[in-house]
């Protein structure tokens, strides 16, 4: 195979254009070879053999379901692993090495839904449907064609990387791939959902790679901000922590060396480190369950003027690696911290009415050639972001992502569904024209940021861009009326 392009050499051709719109039947989907689970291993193989394939559709009845057909997979992998079992190929069945179920998808699916459900399942085959008729089976790499930069392979790579070097060489692909994936006009929030999947499987195979086993086991390592979200979408800085098991021996399993270790490497990766700390290498995110249970508590009830943001960012904490239960009991621990708290969730939900552009921001997007910056996580992103999150905490959302935080508030009663989606579209709108802005400024070898000046943005951007920015002053103006920002 050979290497992949460098991003000053890929030049957008319509087979990338067309991700955008793609369906799994513009793929190459193989035609289906079916067996029945009663046929033995040999004459299962001699039947690929013939057809030249090496997958097989395996219908065997459903035990659940007297008189019904249950649908699995066999594939060369399966047989590997059936020739290492004591019973002779000649004398297995299929169906006791074949998968049950199969991941299905439909033939009218986006390509890039395919995508992401393999990456999910991780699994390299789905099988093709018609309405109920099958069609045959989609494989990992007959994908190659419509998703740029092997994202397939980006994921394999991720899991089967032994050093942190490999590591940063699949983080360099995604990266990539953002950029190829965005001038093909693929939607903001699949190009998140795919590239925060990527992410945290980086992360997680990171922290396999420089903590001990027990450590990884006894502890819950979490990503938090942006990439808790799942809305990060260029590498800006490290934000984790580590929720540790009560009672560990830290000397032992040298906690502090390998959180060290972990945040060294995601700067290799492409993170730099946290301005602010919020890393794991520092003891204040890096504590036993107890300690963070005190900790959360004290960012409720403390005096610390940030705690609040603190509590912000933990908020969109989502577990990579570990237990996932120890984060499961620290927001039902936040739950209880919160209960009969409406003060503090007005003066935290305040935050999202902070910033303000000095001389108007209406004005200036009106004046192409204005050259004052504005800040649009702040006045944009930010206020959409953080509003949410505290609806989130005030009626005990556990989704992490605003956009699911939204849908989940609208299916609880709690939020108005109309609205609910013109904010969905605004945040998508303005991380769209953010990555455009950041993805400009690291090809002119700048540092991505937040700041776009008017005179920056096409025509196209800067009308969506201010309504966007109505949308945001509009929904600002709702949490005061509904936190009651006048009576702090």
């Amino acid at each position: 195979m050979s290497s992949s392009p460098k991003a000053t050499d890929v030049d957008p051709q319509p087979e990338l254009l067309s991700l955008a719109t793609a369906r799994v039947r513009d793929a190459f989907v193989r035609p289906p070879l079916y067996v029945d689970g009663a046929q033995d291993l040999v004459s299962v193989c001699r039947a690929l053999a013939a057809q030249g394939a090496t997958t097989a559709l395996v219908r065997d009845a459903d035990t659940a379901d007297a008189g019904a057909e249950r649908l699995g997979i066999f594939t060369t992998t399966d047989l590997r692993d059936a020739l290492l079992r004591a019973t002779p190929p000649a004398r297995l069945a299929v169906r006791e090495v074949a998968r049950f179920p199969v991941h299905e998808v439909q033939a009218e699916t986006q390509i890039f839904e395919a995508l992401w459900a393999m990456l999910r399942h991780r699994v390299h085959r789905l099988v093709v449907r018609d309405g109920e008729r099958v069609l045959g089976v989609l494989g990992q790499l007959d994908l190659l064609n419509f998703v740029a930069n092997h994202s397939h392979l980006i994921g394999v790579q991720i899991d089967e990387a032994g050093s942190v070097a490999e590591l940063a060489a699949a983080a360099a692909r995604v990266d990539e791939m953002v950029r190829l994936l965005h001038v093909s006009g693929i939607r903001i929030e699949r190009m998140a959902q795919l590239v925060s999947e990527l992410n945290r499987r980086l992360v997680a195979r990171l922290w396999s790679l420089v903590a001990p086993p027990a450590l990884v086991a006894d502890s819950c390592l979490l990503v938090m901000g942006s990439e808790g979200r799942g809305e990060q979408l260029v590498k800006t800085d490290q934000d984790n922590a580590l929720v540790l098991r009560d009672g560990l021996d830290h000397a032992a399993l040298d906690v502090a060396g390998a959180a060290a270790r972990f945040s060294a490497a995601l700067g290799e990766l492409g993170w730099p480190p946290c301005p602010g700390g919020i890393m794991l290498s520092r003891p204040a995110w890096c504590r036993p369950l107890a300690e963070w249970r005190e900790t959360i508590r004290g960012w409720v009830h403390g005096h610390d003027a940030e705690g609040p943001m603190h509590l912000a960012i933990f908020c969109d904490a989502a577990a990579v690696a570990g237990d996932a239960a120890l984060l499961t009991q620290l927001r039902d621990h936040l739950d209880q911290v919160l209960s009969g708290a409406d003060t503090f969730l007005a003066r935290f939900a305040a935050a999202a009415d902070q910033f303000q552009a000095p001389g108007g921001w209406f004005t200036r997007l009106k004046t192409p050639r204005d050259e004052r910056a504005l800040d649009i996580k702040k006045l944009g992103t930010f206020p959409i972001v953080h509003g949410v999150r505290a609806l989130a905490l005030e009626h005990r959302v556990r989704e992490s992502g605003s956009a699911e935080r939204l849908r989940a508030l609208v299916a609880a009663g709690q939020f108005d569904g109309v609205r609910a989606g013109v904010l969905t579209d605004a945040l998508h709108l303005l991380m769209g024209i953010r990555l455009s802005h950041q993805l400009r400024q690291r090809a002119g070898g700048h540092a991505a940021g937040n700041e776009v000046r008017p005179s920056e943005l096409a025509t196209l951007e800067r009308e969506p861009l201010r309504g966007a920015l109505e949308i945001v002053r509009d929904f600002r103006l709702w949490l005061r009326q509904h936190f009651h920002f006048d009576a702090l």
